[in-house]
């Protein structure tokens, strides 16, 4: 049987400035949480390859 990670969950995070440009594509990144110490949504800068700039991303559903 395999083991269970606990409270570490895998989250999706979405470029927030992505959306007001209009530009074709979507910037996401896949990382994991530990859902008991940060049980509010992840908000992390990350790289944009579509505007090639560092921008704010959030974690979605």
């Amino acid at each position: 049987m395999a083991k269970k990670k606990g409270n570490r969950v895998q989250v999706i995070l979405e470029c927030t400035e992505h959306k007001t440009t209009g530009l074709p594509g979507t910037s996401r990144y896949i990382t994991t949480k530990n859902r008991k110490n940060t049980t509010e949504r992840l908000e992390i800068k990350k790289y944009n390859p579509i505007l090639r700039k560092y921008t704010v991303h959030k974690e979605i559903k």
